[in-house]
């Protein structure tokens, strides 16, 4: 969720003649609130999750199942409650927690739901995060009406389809989002979405592209070409895309934001204990998340068809893609200053880490950087890798400007520092302290996960990754591959049941502590011999490295996650059980963590579907599918209900059984 503000939002012609001055005014607040805070030491970690959920609503009667654009009122509701609490005129505590908290996200049919505190990294704290995932999932429900539910699905499978999939309905277009699928009213009404959605439409010149390869079944129309498209619109400018060759044969296609930022995920942020450490998690988290991008792949229907990827990540990065044809590479460069060959919403391109590890071979040779401001942070004291890292987001334009904003700089505040850094959505996010909080360290956000259907799946990750950073701390791990290598397996990730039929590129020696040669230097610029060298007391120089290549090789996620069958990879499960054994947990929390770390475990082998395979054969073995690629809205009613009512079973049961996600019939 990025900010919030409120005043008077300029539309893109307006924003674009003072994207400049943001863009300073946003360096000047982060190297102000760099040399403030370049030495904040925090004295443990803290984390925390975000879990999002879809309200929809459920008519029985007429076996419909809608998305509910409640959200305003049931975060309304959910206010209230919680400021009783603080009042101390509620009794809403969990096992003496504090209550969550909710927020609103960009549909209108979204919630997201945080722990009232960070976690710490007690482990007593883990074994309280999925009840406390069950009581926000409980708690949200308590807001809603009688036929609506907090649902953990990635994507509404008929969200944009032609029949009444919202509640209230309102029929497809508007001014900000100009759909021809979905009404501007599914959007959060927050000025700050709308004028988003807008300014990325007019900057990029066209409407957003969103095209994922349909799923081909036995029925399916070859070629198939989307019926739910309208080629004969003309409302506005932009319906002459699709007539221009926007939609592509054999693809779903959609025209909307909508599409991409109504994706539901889970996201884990770490406050680390100082800069350095933070660095050090974002580049060595950095390298896993397509592994758990495909761990968690939950995404394999857009718009009432089956689709033949199974995550989300790519139709939010078209979503929000605001490149012009210049800056993609499309027609020659005139007007704008470079191309940019990722979306904002995308993997990431940097490391960050002073770490002796760090081979320029690993770093992206084509990254785009403005040179300026690079200078300028480096002129101010920043070293140059994350100088690097903040020239290449703020190679972007900011999307949503307040007139209100631009009479005065204040290099207390952030808000054109997080004007930029919160619309580059890539898989990690770098988070320096905010100036106005002196309890908020560095923090590092994990952000591919997509969101799993159970609580227990979900703290599951969670709890997983939060023992993966202990485990890179302890034990020094190396996780570095080329970020290029990265990009690919990010790629890789959206294909079929691509957890167990691709390979993704990893490091084979996660204990390396080869550091490229570094030569001293004297005044005069040449270098120090070796022999006056060892007579400083200092080491001798690393042997020479082999070839980058060499370090890393194609593996599966089950050798990645339970190592490697010939012993050459250890396995990411057994690196956190060798961190479990060197603090000596004692023997009823290692049982406890040990059912979190299975699941983990039998995901990556097969044993357990990940939640794309499960929904998948529901729909290809209902009794209603026709082998043409269509959900309908019968079965994506007795999806709804089926997720539903397994949620309902672990919240009855404390647990969940292995058959749920074993199979499509219960």
């Amino acid at each position: 969720m990025g900010l919030l503000a409120l005043g008077t939002a300029l539309d893109w012609p307006q924003a674009k003649k003072r994207a400049n001055q943001v863009r300073n005014w946003g360096i000047e607040q982060l190297l102000a609130n760099w040399q403030r805070a370049k030495g904040k030491e925090r004295d443990a970690l803290l984390w925390g999750d975000e879990v999002e959920y879809l309200v929809v609503a459920v008519d029985d009667e007429a076996k419909k199942a809608r998305l509910s654009l409640a959200q305003a009122e049931i975060l309304k509701s959910l206010a209230q409650d919680e400021a009783l609490w603080k009042a101390g005129t509620s009794s809403g505590q969990h096992d003496g927690e504090e209550p969550p908290h909710f927020h609103p996200e960009f549909g209108r049919f979204m919630l997201e739901a945080t722990p009232g505190r960070p976690w710490g990294i007690d482990f007593k704290d883990l074994l309280k995060v999925e009840s406390n995932m069950k009581w926000r999932r409980v708690v949200a429900k308590s807001h809603m009406a009688p036929n609506e539910y907090p649902i953990t699905l990635t994507t509404f499978p008929r969200l944009g389809t032609k029949d009444d999939y919202i509640r209230p309905y309102y029929p497809p277009s508007g001014p900000a989002l100009r759909s021809q699928f979905v009404p501007d009213e599914i959007a959060n009404p927050h000025i700050r979405f709308p004028t988003l959605a807008a300014n990325i439409r007019s900057r990029r010149g066209r409407k957003v592209e969103l095209n994922v390869p349909v799923f081909k079944d036995k029925n399916t129309p070859q070629p198939f070409k989307d019926p739910t498209i309208n080629y004969n619109l003309h409302n506005w400018p932009e319906d002459d895309d699709v007539r221009n060759g926007a939609a592509k044969d054999d693809h779903v296609y959609m025209d909307a934001m909508a599409f991409g930022m109504g994706s539901c995920c889970l996201q884990i942020t770490f406050q680390a204990k100082n800069m350095t450490e933070g660095r050090k998690l974002y580049d060595q988290l950095s390298p896993l998340g397509p592994i758990l991008l495909a761990l968690t792949a939950a995404t394999p229907i857009y718009k009432g068809f089956l689709v033949d990827t199974d995550v989300r990540w790519n139709q939010i990065s078209n979503a929000v893609d605001d490149r012009t044809r210049e800056e993609l590479g499309e027609v020659p460069l005139q007007n704008d200053r470079w191309r940019i060959p990722k979306s904002r919403y995308a993997s990431n391109s940097t490391y960050i880490s002073q770490d002796p590890r760090l081979r320029k071979e690993y770093l992206d040779p084509d990254l785009t950087v403005d040179e300026d401001i690079k200078k300028r942070l480096m002129d101010d004291g920043m070293d140059e890798l994350l100088a690097t890292h903040f020239a290449h987001l703020f190679i972007r334009d900011p999307l949503v400007i307040f007139s209100e904003d631009l009479e005065k700089l204040d290099l207390n505040k952030a808000d054109h520092f997080e004007n930029l850094q919160s619309t580059n959505w890539q898989h990690m996010r770098f988070k320096p302290p905010p100036p106005e909080k002196d309890d908020i360290g560095w923090r590092v956000e994990f952000r591919s996960m997509e969101i799993q259907m159970t609580d227990f799946e979900n703290a599951a990750f969670s709890i997983f990754i939060v023992l993966i950073t202990r485990a890179i701390l302890s034990f020094n791990l190396n996780f570095y591959i080329p970020i290029q290598r990265t990009t690919e397996n990010m790629e890789t990730a959206h294909a079929r049941n691509a957890v167990l039929d691709r390979k993704f590129y990893f490091r084979k020696d996660p204990f390396s502590s080869h550091s490229p040669r570094r030569h001293q230097h004297s005044s005069n610029g040449s270098a120090i011999s070796s022999a006056a060298s060892s007579a400083c007391n200092t080491p001798p120089p690393s042997p020479p490295l082999g070839p980058v290549e060499s370090e890393y090789d194609f593996m599966t996620i089950e050798d990645i996650v339970n190592g490697s069958t010939d012993g050459t990879f250890p396995g990411l499960i057994p690196l956190v059980e060798s961190y479990l054994n060197s603090v000596n947990v004692d023997v009823e929390t290692r049982c406890s963590l040990a059912r979190y770390l299975d699941l983990i475990r039998k995901r990556a082998n097969g044993t357990l579907w990940t939640g794309a395979k499960w929904i998948r054969e529901f729909v290809t073995s209902h009794s209603a599918y026709k082998q043409d690629s269509v959900v309908s809205e019968e079965i994506c009613y007795d999806l709804v209900k089926a997720v539903d009512e397994m949620s309902v079973k672990e919240g009855r049961n404390g647990t969940i059984g292995w058959e749920l996600l074993t199979g499509p019939g219960r």
